[in-house]
């Protein structure tokens, strides 16, 4: 029980850390809105007081020292009050998180579930036939496409499969005519605008968990336990699946927490070159207008998803491994 009141005190530590952080580094980013604002106002001519104090109050901009800002700030965060955006003024932080927010954890979320099931299988599957073919090919082929950034291989297959072949389409969620429902039409209309930054999500994610389970499990298959069970004559799948891959399962769970909790973020680069209005997509856009509102909701939405899958992952690391408590 100890070990268990530990992380969660230290969840609420790390949280309250990352609130503050996430505070103070939009404020440390040189300029504002309203700069840019004035700035292009000043063209014309010079811009009194007067005119930025409007701009300024037009954009929402926090006043008073940092220290009131920081308390208005916790205030604000305990109730789920992010403001309005300075970049799609007037619509709340929230409205616009929320719009994005499904489009990433359909896509993002979803094929990361399945690289994961799937890498850890294959890992599994080629360190019991390790030096086969199904291994070489698995290696070589899991090297391969770890190689490739996901920026690139996205365009490669935006060029190929959705310019020249014209098999998918190369921009959006779905058909400028559809109208979001739950409709069947729109449904596959939506699954089919999906299909390339998926794939391109699942290429680029699938080697590390093959290649992170198949290390693992080599180095699990040569422990003494391992040859026990062996020696006990059982049957070849319940000592891959019941003793070795069970615990060269940890260090994979450990990379796919932290994977699943940046899931919330979006995955920017593929969201850009698709045009895909997500999370990532959606932080781009707040970064580049320097939009501090939607960047704190965003980077702390990031954060508490981030701290919610360590913590997960330790408890269950706890559970799966007794040693880990004492």
């Amino acid at each position: 029980m100890r070990y268990f009141i530990g992380k969660i005190g230290l969840f609420f530590v790390t949280l309250w850390a990352a609130i503050t952080v996430n505070f103070l580094l939009p404020r440390m980013m040189p300029g504002s809105p309203a700069d840019a604002a004035i700035a292009k106002l000043s063209q014309n001519g010079p811009v009194t007081p007067e005119v930025r104090a409007s701009i300024e109050a037009q954009l929402g901009m926090p006043k008073g020292n940092l220290l009131s800002q920081y308390w208005q700030y916790l205030g604000d965060v305990a109730h789920l009050n992010f403001g309005v955006s300075y970049s799609n003024f007037p619509q709340n932080v929230s409205d616009l998180v929320g719009a994005a927010l499904p489009w990433t954890l359909t896509l993002v979320g979803l094929v990361t579930i399945i690289s994961f099931i799937i890498g850890t299988a294959l890992g599994a599957l080629m360190a019991w036939k390790r030096g086969t073919a199904v291994d070489v090919t698995g290696t070589i082929s899991s090297s391969f496409l770890s190689a490739f950034p996901s920026f690139w291989l996205a365009l490669m297959l935006l060029f190929f499969l959705g310019y020249k072949a014209g098999l998918f389409p190369t921009s959006g969620a779905y058909s400028s005519t559809s109208i979001p429902n739950f409709s069947l039409d729109f449904l596959s209309d939506a699954l089919e605008h999906s299909i390339l930054p998926a794939l391109t999500i699942l290429l680029t994610s699938l080697g590390s968990y093959v290649m992170g389970m198949r290390n693992t499990m080599i180095s699990t298959l040569g422990d003494d336990y391992v040859t026990f069970a062996e020696a006990n004559g059982l049957r070849q799948r319940t000592v891959m699946l019941k003793y070795a891959a069970r615990n060269a399962l940890l260090p994979n769970l450990t990379s796919f927490g932290l994977v699943l909790g940046g899931v919330v973020g979006g995955s920017l680069l593929v969201e850009q070159v698709f045009s895909y209005p997500g999370v990532g997509l959606l932080l781009y856009q707040a970064v580049t207008n320097q939009d501090y509102p939607l960047m704190q909701a965003i980077f702390l939405m990031i954060t508490i998803s981030v701290l919610v899958a360590n913590f997960i992952v330790d408890i269950l690391y706890g559970v799966l491994d007794p040693r880990t408590r004492r």
